[in-house]
C-alpha cells in the first residue's frame, strides 16, 4: 500500500519505541505524521515517508488517531496540555501505573478527547510483528474504531473498559517474567555447585516451567471459586519441600533468600489454618499487604 493513501496516524514521541511504532505504521501503508522535541530523531522516518509536524497541535490534527509514547505520564500532560484535544482520539502507550492511566483518561476526557490506554509487551525491534503484544484498555468503541490501524503494531489485545487494565496486565506480566527467571537462576546456582552448566539445565527447567503453566487454568478456577481442595498436593506438604530447598541451598553455599521468602509466605497461610488446602490458597497472602 502506498504510504500516502493509508489511514492517517500520528506518533508523538520518537525514542527508540516511538520510532519503532512510527516505522510499523509506515510499513503498513499508513500516512504517518510524527513529532518529537528533538526534531532530528525524525530524520530517518521522514526519509522513509513520514511527515514531520512543526508543533504538537499540528501533529494531533494530522491523524485520525494519535499514538503517544514518551517518558512518563507527566510528560504526556506537559506535551499535550496547551493543545486542542476536543475530538482527538489518543492512544497512550507510555509506561505507567494503573492509577496514572485512569487519571490520564479523566484528564483527556475533560478536554474532549477519546482516550485509550495501552502497554507494549515487546522490545522495539519486535514492533510491527506478531511477536509484539500490544495491550489496550478503555472504551471499547474507541478502540474498535481504530483497531485496523493499531493492528500494524503487532498482536493487539483489548482488555476491557477500565483504563487501568493495560498497566495492571503489564506489571502482572513482569511479575511472571521475573519469577520464572529468578526460579531458573536459583536452580542454575544449585546445579553449578555440582559442575552442571546453565545450558545443560535449561532444557529441563523449560520442561518444568511449561508443565507448571498447564496447571494455571485449573488453579484459576479454584481462586475464582474461593475453594482450594488438595487435589494434587496439600500446602503443608509443599512447605516441607520448601524447607528441603532451603536446606539444600544452604548446604551447598547457594543464596537461600528466595526460597526462604516463599516459605515464609506459605508458613503464614498454614498458621492461618490452610495447610490442608492446595497451593492457590496463597492468593489470600498475595492479596494482603504483609503485616495487615
Amino acid at each position: 500500500m502506498d504510504n500516502k493513501t493509508g489511514t492517517p496516524v500520528t506518533v508523538i514521541g520518537l525514542g527508540l519505541m516511538g520510532q519503532a511504532l512510527a516505522g510499523a505504521f509506515l510499513r503498513a501503508g499508513h500516512l504517518t505524521t510524527v513529532w518529537n522535541r528533538t526534531a532530528s530523531k525524525a530524520d530517518q522516518l521522514v526519509a522513509d515517508g513520514a511527515r514531520l509536524a512543526p508543533t504538537v497541535g499540528a501533529a494531533l490534527k494530522a491523524g485520525s488517531v494519535a499514538v503517544i509514547c514518551v517518558t512518563d505520564y507527566h510528560a504526556v500532560r506537559e506535551l499535550l496540555g496547551a493543545s486542542e484535544l476536543d475530538g482527538t482520539t489518543l492512544v497512550n502507550l507510555t509506561s505507567g501505573d494503573s492509577a496514572q492511566a485512569r487519571e490520564a483518561a479523566r484528564w483527556a476526557e475533560e478536554r474532549g478527547a477519546r482516550y485509550v490506554d495501552g502497554a507494549i509487551m515487546a522490545v522495539p525491534p519486535a514492533v510491527g510483528t506478531a511477536e509484539a503484544t500490544i495491550l489496550h484498555s478503555g472504551p471499547e468503541a474507541d478502540f474498535e474504531a481504530h483497531r485496523s490501524t493499531l493492528d500494524a503494531l503487532g498482536t493487539v489485545t483489548y482488555l476491557g473498559a477500565d483504563h487501568g487494565l493495560a498497566s495492571l496486565y503489564d506489571v502482572a506480566g513482569l511479575a511472571m517474567m521475573w519469577s520464572v527467571l529468578n526460579a531458573w537462576l536459583q536452580g542454575t546456582a544449585l546445579l553449578r555447585t555440582a559442575g552442571v552448566d546453565a545450558a545443560a539445565y535449561a532444557p529441563f527447567a523449560r520442561q518444568i516451567a511449561a508443565g507448571v503453566a498447564e496447571w494455571l487454568p485449573g488453579y484459576a478456577e479454584q481462586i475464582d471459586s474461593g475453594s482450594f481442595p488438595a487435589e494434587v498436593s496439600a500446602l503443608e506438604t509443599d512447605v516441607r519441600a520448601m524447607a528441603h530447598l532451603i536446606e539444600e541451598s544452604e548446604a551447598v553455599g547457594v543464596n537461600a533468600e528466595l526460597p526462604r521468602l516463599i516459605k515464609a509466605i506459605a508458613d503464614r497461610s498454614v498458621a492461618a489454618g490452610h495447610g490442608g488446602e492446595q497451593y492457590p490458597v496463597l492468593i489470600e497472602e498475595f492479596g494482603t499487604p504483609h503485616g495487615n
